[in-house]
């Protein structure tokens, strides 16, 4: 007998299940089956919440056992319990649809809830279907199709390490998966940096998108004309009523499929303003200028806040660059994050001083401020002492911070960054600065050395208006005030 197709498949299922079938539902169906047959094989499925995308799926995973019994299917998830759940789904399904009920095996040994073998003409290792969480060790296995269900869920991608393990364990899909076999991630975005980007993000070290390449299909709750996709079920109070309880970025993120960041941080980094240009230093009749980007300069701040440690754990040792305009605006041209050598005769301190001393001679920063809390007070002496070696003219500023470092930091971004006044130079958004912005919020324990040097750079400089020229005359209030025209006869 020939197979039917999977949204004939579909449509006999619920029929059995005394359920309809949405449009969202079979649209999803006729995407599958024509991937599958046109041999696309890696493919995304992002779909709003309660959508019933896995649901769909495991329907998919009993379809194309039933189409070809021999094939191995692996389905992945976050946990182990998830993708259990979609194992014994598919098992039900094929235990009651009317199309597969010649699947199911004799031996009650292959029929368990985490993995089953069909009815199959040849004898193979691996199972049918196979669940294993994101963590689990998969060498040795073999699968011909890759589920990859909900991998990415808040507690696999809220900090940046838990972000690279997890993109480190799915790598391992590569040596699982038989050459063409099908990958298909299945989920919604949990963070700004989510798997399911479709740009790079920069900041995080990426240069192209963890999924480059594959075919996508999305399906957000409203569509371009602001209906429901599935209005049965979420009519537009309901919709409403989910916005307003889940707050604006996480209706966005798991409703539209827009990556943000769920816990809707303060600081918001798409304000600032990217630019490529560099510092155009110039002398003219002895007095030294400087533009960048077509704009002059008028004053600098350079701010660091040490620290010590082996490079990457714990703190960080950031220094940060900032000039201002004559008009006001604010030009972040550099932040770096700065490591020592362990491997180095020189003590770490040295090392971090000849580093601060080459990156202001680099800038031609007149000053540089050093935050004194803690370590800090050790180095302006040692800094000083670089400085004369290299012969750099550049003054050491010591400041010892009292005030609470998120209030410092909100009190130094909040406005310029309304105001859009911040530009950032693209070597920034290379940097961890970037995401600092995106994790911060007042009172987390989120990693924030980046925002503290650059805040410091911020309060360092004086509030400039812009310069507002005068084209209407002001009238005089003084008593005989104004201009008098007087005709005289002298012949000058």
């Amino acid at each position: 007998m020939t197979a039917p197709s999977f949204a004939e498949f579909l449509w006999v299922w619920n029929r059995t299940q005394n359920l309809t079938t949405p449009r969202h539902h079979r649209r999803i169906a006729r995407w599958l089956e024509e991937s599958w047959r046109a041999g696309r094989r890696d493919l995304l499925l992002m779909a709003f919440r309660s959508s019933g995308k896995s649901t769909i799926v495991g329907l998919f995973c009993a379809w194309l056992l039933l189409c070809i019994p021999d094939l191995r299917i692996m389905v992945l998830a976050a946990d182990f319990a998830l993708a259990k759940k979609m194992v014994r789904n598919v098992k039900r399904v094929i235990e009651r649809h009317p199309l597969t009920k010649a699947l199911k095996p004799a031996r009650r040994d292959h029929w368990a809830s985490d993995q089953f073998t069909v009815n199959r003409p040849s004898e193979l290792r691996d199972p049918s279907m196979l669940a294993k969480g994101i963590g689990a060790n998969v060498t040795g296995s073999r699968a011909d199709v890759v589920i990859c269900d909900d991998v990415e869920v808040p507690n696999t991608c809220d900090t940046a390490p838990k972000r690279a393990d997890l993109r480190a364990r799915l790598g391992e899909i590569e040596y699982v998966l038989v050459p063409g076999g099908l990958q298909l991630y299945v989920g919604t975005p949990h963070s700004f940096y989510t798997l399911y980007a479709r740009e790079a993000r920069l900041e995080a070290g990426e240069e192209r998108p963890f999924l480059d390449g594959f075919e996508r299909l999305e399906l957000p709750l409203l569509g371009p004309d602001g209906r429901s996709a599935w209005p049965e079920r979420f009519p537009d109070a309901r919709i409403e009523a989910i916005r307003r309880r889940t707050g604006p970025n996480k209706f966005d993120s798991q409703m539209m499929l827009r990556p943000v960041n769920i816990a809707e941080g303060r600081l918001d980094p798409d304000r600032l303003r990217l630019y490529d240009a560099e510092l155009d230093y110039r002398e003219g009749n002895g007095r030294p200028v400087m533009f960048l980007d077509g704009r002059r300069l008028v004053s600098a701040s350079c701010w660091w806040d040490p620290a010590y440690g082996a490079p990457g754990k714990g703190d960080s040792s950031v220094i940060a660059a900032l000039f201002t305009d004559q008009d006001g605006g604010y030009w972040l041209h550099r932040i770096r994050y700065l490591a020592h050598d362990p491997a180095l005769a020189e003590d770490e301190a040295t090392q971090l001083c000849r580093q601060v001393a080459a990156f202001l001679r680099e800038f031609h920063l007149p000053a540089v401020t050093v935050e004194t809390n803690g370590i800090g007070r050790f180095l302006p002496g040692l800094l000083r002492r670089e400085l004369a070696a290299t012969a750099t003219p550049c003054t050491v500023i010591e400041a010892h911070s009292r005030q609470a470092k998120d209030l410092r930091i909100i009190k130094a971004f909040d406005a310029p960054l309304a105001a859009n006044a911040i530009a950032a130079h693209r070597s920034v958004w290379a940097t961890p600065f970037i995401g600092e912005m995106r994790e911060w919020q007042p009172g987390g324990k989120c990693r924030d050395d980046g925002l503290d040097a650059v805040s410091g750079c911020l309060l360092s400089e004086p509030v400039r208006l812009n310069r507002v020229a005068v084209t209407a005359a002001r009238k005089d209030w003084r008593p005989g005030g104004g201009v008098l025209r007087a005709e005289t006869e002298f012949d000058l």
